[in-house]
């Protein structure tokens, strides 16, 4: 959704997905049937996984431990910056515990910039906050090194930089090699962008993931519900199916790109 460059109303083809009868089933240990509005887990580490598979380091291990780590919301209804409810409330398995301030800017393309500068602030490693814009030009984090001059940077990154931009930044990578870090993007105007915030494997090698976003207009960063398989929602499975189907978005397999 690059909102910069396109209207606000314009949300491009978006591809509903039902639940497959024949996908597999995973067996999980754990009901993720919650009260209504409410989230048992504390982070992202803590979303149960399907028996027999075990966590998957990531290419950059400490980002990958960053991302397990981040906080969820008790609430896991989905609010716009302006402090109304998304009108869509089924996408959603839970919400990240982190600020979407108070404009329409960070959308989807920017709640994965926010994520990959949030994890670089924290490991301060300043020099390496940097975003291109679509025309080229670099946007580089500088002093002083505090809270609200990174919050303040960061919008204006989202003003300047979108899916189309970020997709020029990264490099290609195949769902066989997919890690926590990575991410599925179509760079368009508008295009989209979710972040993967955990990988597992099983002892066969079969690959489940899971994916967070923002979405248009701003508004919280979310994990994403699985619609072709709720048996193993929240988790996705990588398989030769040639698309991967979000509760808004459908991105091509191809679609996998990484820092």
């Amino acid at each position: 959704m690059y909102s910069k460059y396109a209207s606000a109303g314009i949300l491009g083809l978006l591809f509903l997905a039902c639940t497959d009868p024949s996908a597999p089933v995973y067996n999980v240990s754990t009901n993720h049937q919650l009260p209504a509005d409410s989230n048992i887990y504390k982070t992202i580490n803590d979303i149960p996984l399907p028996e027999g598979f075990k966590q998957k380091q990531g290419r950059d291990s400490s980002f990958a431990e960053w991302l397990k780590k981040i906080r969820l919301k008790t609430d896991t209804r989905v609010f716009l910056y302006n402090g109304q409810l998304k009108n869509n409330q089924s996408a959603q398995f839970a919400v990240l515990d982190i600020s979407v301030g108070d404009r329409d800017l960070q959308q989807c393309a920017d709640a994965v910039m926010r994520l990959r500068a949030e994890f670089l602030f924290h490991e301060k490693k300043y020099t390496q906050i940097v975003f291109t814009d679509y025309e080229g030009n670099d946007y580089a984090f500088d002093p002083p090194y505090d809270r609200n001059h990174f919050n303040s940077y960061l919008f204006r990154v989202f003003g300047m930089c979108g899916s189309a931009s970020l997709a020029l930044m990264l490099k290609p990578s195949v769902m066989d090699s997919i890690a926590p870090g990575d991410v599925l993007i179509r760079g368009g105007f508008p295009g989209h962008a979710a972040m993967v915030m955990d990988v597992a494997v099983n002892d066969s090698g079969k690959k489940i993931f899971l994916l967070a976003q923002s979405y248009m207009p701003a508004q919280d960063i979310h994990l994403l519900n699985n619609p072709s398989n709720t048996r193993l929602s929240p988790w996705y499975e990588v398989n030769d199916e040639p698309y991967i189907k979000t509760p808004e978005y459908t991105f091509r397999n191809t679609e996998l790109m990484k820092w």
